[in-house]
């Protein structure tokens, strides 16, 4: 076949146009495949997190729950006590509850590094608690012998023969205190330390906690209630500094008790309660509170009082509660 120029022309743009479709219909086909692959993957990975998401939200819902329960003086066989006490959680809730044993420091440690997420705590310790783990106290231990319901006395107490008598005002009082011989329970006791010297402090009669020397003549320190009253009780110190409730058993005898009498009270001492970490959800935080709340029905409530000799629990604002205290160490000179 011959060619002219304008029929070979005509052939040549028509090849052309031939081959610019097929690579566009190509182009359009790779592009189409690479954006179908796109999708898919972003749908994978969007259906992945939401798998990694159901999962975790899983895991967290079940996740032991464990509460650190501190030794007490007062408190025999806590961790048979305390397990009781989980089991029955454990079932209100649905979930598993742990009991972990330990004192007041260890506990406020744990809830430091998450190993915890609730713990039974005095008022100084739940100070500390808020302070370095950001947990707060949302119910307080009620005991047939606190004054004050939720908040007891620190007391000074004197042999009932004493010399020593209470005067008009508290510092009429405490100013027969100089010179005296006295057993503190320990430079951390709440009622047996911080609080008597908050109260001297506010009275005038020392400074600081390091200045007890210059009023009083002698000053020990018992190492806890019992001590502290035996001192008194034995002739060793002329006056000792407690709670109020260290009078009866099982911190002395009512034999003992009979020859002590308080000498001067220093009201609204924060009673111990219960802290739960800022890391538990608001929901799960509801459920534990109205969980904890049942062991004060009458069916429930021997496993309240085996643990502590506690009657109830009550719902406390974390920082109405603990002021009074943060009043008495900021008087003392000391943190929490």
């Amino acid at each position: 076949m011959i060619l002219n120029k304008k029929s070979f022309k005509s052939l040549f743009y028509g090849f052309f146009s031939i081959l610019l479709l097929t690579t566009g219909l190509v182009g359009c086909s790779t592009e189409e495949a690479n954006n179908n692959a796109k999708e898919k993957q972003q749908t994978t990975t969007a259906q992945n997190t939401s798998t990694q998401e159901t999962s975790t939200q899983n895991s967290n819902n079940n996740k032991a729950l464990k509460i650190a329960f501190p030794s007490r003086s007062d408190s025999t066989d806590l961790e048979t006590k305390a397990k009781a006490v989980a089991d029955f959680l454990s079932k209100e809730l649905g979930t598993q509850v742990e009991a972990l044993v330990g004192d007041d420091t260890a506990a406020v440690e744990a809830l430091r590094a998450n190993q915890v997420d609730v713990a039974f705590l005095s008022s100084r310790p739940s100070l500390k608690a808020e302070q370095l783990a950001n947990a707060n106290l949302y119910l307080a231990e009620v005991r047939a012998n606190y004054s004050g319901k939720f908040t007891y006395n620190s007391v000074f107490v004197v042999p009932v023969d004493s010399k020593l008598q209470a005067k008009t005002t508290p510092k009429e009082t405490l100013e027969q205190l100089r010179g005296k011989k006295i057993a503190f329970t320990s430079p951390t006791s709440g009622s047996g330390f911080i609080f008597p010297i908050g109260e001297l402090v506010k009275q005038g009669f020392v400074t600081n906690r390091d200045k007890l020397d210059g009023f009083f003549g002698q000053v020990n320190y018992g190492g806890n209630y019992a001590k502290a009253l035996q001192a008194v009780l034995k002739g060793q110190a002329e006056v000792a500094a407690v709670s109020e409730y260290a009078l009866k058993p099982p911190y002395i005898t009512e034999e003992e008790g009979k020859k002590l009498r308080i000498l001067h009270a220093i009201p609204n001492v924060p009673a111990h309660g219960v802290a739960i970490d800022d890391d538990v959800s608001p929901e799960t935080r509801e459920k534990l509170v109205t969980a904890m709340l049942k062991l004060n029905q009458p069916e429930n409530n021997q496993l309240l009082k085996n643990l502590y000799n506690s009657t109830e629990l009550v719902k406390v604002e974390h920082q109405k509660h603990l002021q009074p205290m943060r009043d008495a160490l900021k008087n003392a000179g000391m943190e929490p």
